[in-house]
């Protein structure tokens, strides 16, 4: 009897054992595996096929994993497996207020958002605040935050799918102090400029922005940006420029971002580095060897380029700056002077190396696209040419600009086709060239139907990897990546972003080399890009196997200099 108890005990022993080994077998070993991709790491080596754990938010192994198994698996045969990629230029800031999705850049793979040339969304003051809400458009929204840091966490807390960064605007910092107006800052005013930079980059911000052609941007000398500069490179910042001219005096502006780069001691970045207008096409060869001078000689220059021949932005960008002082109500009082409006018209016409003429760098009014209308009265003209809303006003294409401006109180967006196709594949290949979409985020419905945005809004990064890497090998593939991922990462210092590799965030954008590509275009810009399968941010899968899944994981990256504690 004592021998049938013990024998009944170990049996019973073992199948306690043995449901606890069944047991633990059953536990995965990760959150998500993704199995059998070709995998990229984003640093330009060869692709091998493998696997990628996830833990939480944390990329955990990457290579072959055999004897384990995920509470998600996701079959990747077949498709690229890389890391999230970085828009070093996103205008999503406002459209992420209203639809945190961000599916248009969502859907090509990218999972951060960088904001802020020239103007950021903080630090913001009570008038500043007052005309925010004034030229708001078709977008509306309460502005409930008053630092750059502010706007970010607002827009983690509201919920966003990507992740949020932002240099401090330049142009923001003085307009926080000096209005609109076009004068140097005062040597108090100017203090107190930099404080705001500092506080900025303290706060997380990864360095300054400028965009030079803009009023009131255009009114800051050198010497200013400089200082500005000077105290963004104390916290391991970096400049970014939309330099002073992109056309007819693009290599004295590539000057001058070089001088404001060595005198500051500072990384410097061209925002989407390109010769506009067709008599300046012929000049990108000489600033490509100026940055190549530059990096040979120690600086840390860097570019960046969306991949279209036309750029899009405002009627401001067909005026000169003069008239447009003191900010867009003065602006538009100016415009109804009729002495004023015969000055504004002569100088539209007239070849000048003063300012950034888009219009005239543009070629003719055919070239000159409106797709963007605050006024419901105007909104009819969406996607027709100046040329074509100048026949049908029977005035000239420069007083219709001029009319548009007054009757729609506001810039009016505007695509003006600028360069060639030539030198969009010759910056394509340069080594130092990362990306951007110089746009919105947004989905074709609600109220973002009622303007047409630039394709790049819907397909720029899909497009590089469609059209110029799999149709037109300008570049190969794992080079293509290296720029969209751990190029960018590298250039801002920030960290665990860009690369597959353990221990970095788990941002991955997983997709079909064959079939990835862009398919908006000018005539239907709200179409979204196609091939993307899965994306994942911080360890969430947002894309799954090409829908949105409605998840908003993601998190303020913060520059080099942040004094608080990442979250």
């Amino acid at each position: 009897m004592k021998l049938l108890r013990k024998t009944a005990l170990g049996l019973a022993f073992v199948a306690f054992v043995s449901i606890l080994v069944q047991s633990c077998g059953k536990e995965p070993d990760f959150d998500i595996i993704i199995r059998g991709g070709t995998v990229y790491d984003g640093n330009g080596s060869s692709p091998f096929v493998g696997d990628v754990a996830i833990n939480a938010d944390t990329i955990a192994v990457v290579g072959r994993i055999t004897n384990a198994r995920g509470r998600r698996e996701i079959n990747a045969t077949g498709l690229a497996v890389a890391p999230g990629f970085i828009n070093m230029l996103s205008w999503a800031d406002e459209s992420l207020i209203i639809d945190g999705k961000s599916q248009g850049d969502i859907r090509q793979g990218v999972t951060l958002e960088v904001f802020g040339e020239g103007w950021s969304d903080g630090p913001l003051n009570d008038s500043m605040k007052a005309e925010g809400k004034r030229r708001q458009g078709d977008l509306k929204y309460d502005i409930a935050w008053t630092t750059l840091s502010e706007f970010l966490e607002y827009l983690v807390t509201k919920g966003v799918s990507p992740n949020v960064a932002s240099f401090v605007g330049a142009t923001t910092v003085r307009i926080h102090e000096m209005g609109e107006e076009d004068r140097p800052p005062s040597p108090e005013e100017l203090e107190r400029m930099k404080d705001l930079v500092r506080l900025a980059m303290e706060e997380g911000a990864l360095g300054v922005g400028s965009s030079l052609i803009y009023a009131p941007a255009f009114y800051a000398k050198t010497d200013e940006l400089v200082e500005l500069c000077k105290v963004a490179a104390e916290y391991d910042g970096m400049y970014i420029s939309h330099i002073r001219s992109e056309g007819n005096r693009f290599l004295e502006a590539l000057d001058e971002f070089l001088t404001i780069a060595r005198e500051a001691n500072i990384r410097a970045e061209v925002y989407h580095f390109k010769a506009a207008g067709k008599s300046n096409w012929s000049k990108l060869d000489k600033a490509i060897a100026k940055i190549e001078a530059a990096r040979a000689s120690g600086l840390q220059i860097t570019t960046d380029m969306y991949t279209y021949t036309a750029g899009a932005t405002g009627l401001d960008a067909a005026m000169p700056p003069w008239v447009q002082e003191g900010g867009l109500e003065r602006w538009r009082e100016r415009l109804q002077d009729k002495a004023i409006r015969n000055r504004v018209l002569t100088e539209m016409k007239t070849p000048t190396d003063k300012w950034e003429n888009l219009y005239l760098a543009a070629g003719s009014e055919e070239n000159v696209l409106l797709v963007g209308f605050k006024s419901e009265k105007l909104k009819p003209l969406t996607g027709k040419t100046l040329a074509e809303v100048a026949a049908m006003r029977g005035t000239s294409p420069e007083e219709t600009a001029m009319d548009l401006v007054i009757e729609d109180d506001s810039r009016v967006s505007t695509v003006y086709f600028l360069m060639s196709e030539e030198n969009i594949k010759k910056k394509i290949a340069l080594p130092f060239m990362s990306f951007v979409s110089d746009a919105e985020s947004m989905a074709p419905e609600g109220v973002f139907m009622k303007s047409n945005p630039h394709p790049r809004a819907y397909g720029n990064f899909a497009r590089l990897l469609g059209k110029y890497v799999r149709e037109e090998g300008v570049i190969r593939i794992e080079e293509a990546i290296r720029r969209l991922t751990s190029l960018p990462a590298k250039n801002l210092h920030i960290k665990k972003r860009g690369s597959l590799e353990t221990g970095s965030y788990a941002d991955i954008a997983i997709f079909d080399e064959e079939t990835i590509a862009d398919q908006a275009t000018y005539d239907k810009p709200h179409q979204f890009a196609k091939g993307m399968k899965y994306v994942l941010v911080n360890g969430t899968v947002v894309l799954d196997d090409g829908d949105h899944t409605g998840a908003t994981p993601g998190r303020v990256v913060r520059g080099p200099g942040y004094k608080g504690q990442e979250r």
